[in-house]
């Protein structure tokens, strides 16, 4: 097991390096670049803006400014904001809780629900519940995201009245309850991939796990089939869904990203956007790094516990 846990970790690092290159070489060789924002009231001289940039050390090689900001980055320093001079630690932390908030909250929805109708749909294959199931995670599958969220915007906030159009919570009440309120819209457009997901391979890995041989010989043994499907059948239907769960961080991160847009949400989504829009690169770098540390957490924390359930993936891997 270590050795298996010291080569998923060394390639995350590389990946976090790469990821790290690829991501400051694209911004930086972006048309515009972050000079762009204080060049575009023209006020100010060709001398103030040289000044500028050598301050920020924006007029050093693409190179030397990498390896700057990755020294940075390793010493604990993310840079500070080109906007308001904050630093990106303290902008991040302010933002990552309500994104957490969004996708802790949707993925409990989502694998409570989508683990059900997938059990379901399995137990009792071809019948009409069956059928409707699949069809309604394709139709959601297909469904883009935006769309979804200005629809239930239009249909529960504009024409019903019943649920807030965005914002985390009303200004002057930050209560428990209004909280929730403002959360119903933008949990249920995350939740919604992700329970035709979570179903669909539910679905999948039930089915795989009934035809067993295992199974067979409970049911010979005259077990109830309530046993049979608790007992031996769901616990080894679960085991790839331990991959799944890791592997799905990618997907709530980018399905937040347009959620909290459509829903003015103030989190890492809506933040990442605003930044590229007023080229703070900074930021728009320490939310990139700080998602790429949690996709590779979830894909590493994935390997491990199915390593730690099979370990014969441990031995193998």
């Amino acid at each position: 097991m270590s050795s298996f846990l010291l080569r998923r970790f060394g390639q995350a690092v590389l990946l976090l390096f790469i990821v790290s290159m690829i991501g400051f070489a694209i911004l930086h060789l972006a048309p515009g670049g972050p000079m762009s924002q204080f060049a575009a009231g023209g006020e100010m001289s060709q001398e103030d803006l040289d000044r500028i940039a050598q301050q920020l050390g924006l007029n050093r090689p693409l190179p030397v400014q990498y390896g700057e900001w990755l020294w940075r980055m390793l010493s604990g320093d993310w840079g500070r904001s080109y906007r308001d001079g904050q630093t990106v630690t303290a902008i991040i932390g302010s933002h990552i809780g309500a994104t957490l908030q969004l996708m802790a909250t949707s993925t409990v929805l989502a694998m409570t629900f989508g683990a059900w109708i997938g059990i379901l749909g399995a137990i009792r294959r071809y019948s009409l519940f069956d059928s409707l199931a699949t069809v309604g995670a394709m139709i959601a599958l297909s469904i883009p995201t935006f769309w979804f969220g200005l629809v239930l915007i239009y249909v529960f906030s504009v024409w019903l009245g019943w649920l807030p159009s965005g914002n985390r919570y009303t200004i002057g009440d930050g209560s428990l309850m209004n909280q929730i309120h403002h959360m119903i819209g933008p949990v249920m457009v995350l939740a919604l991939v992700s329970t035709a997901v979570w179903s669909r391979y539910m679905r999948s890995s039930m089915l795989e796990v009934v035809n067993q041989d295992y199974v067979r010989t409970a049911r010979a043994k005259g077990l109830s089939e309530r046993s049979i499907l608790i007992r031996h059948a769901l616990r080894n239907a679960l085991l790839p869904m331990i991959t799944i769960t890791g592997l799905h961080v990618p997907t709530l991160l980018s399905g937040a990203l347009v959620t909290e847009t459509v829903f003015t949400w103030p989190g890492m989504g809506r933040l990442f956007l605003d930044s590229i829009s007023y080229r703070d690169y900074p930021v728009v770098m320490g939310i990139l790094m700080f998602s790429a540390v949690l996709v590779l957490l979830g894909s590493l924390t994935a390997d491990l516990l199915y390593g730690v359930a099979d370990p014969r993936i441990a031995r193998s891997g």
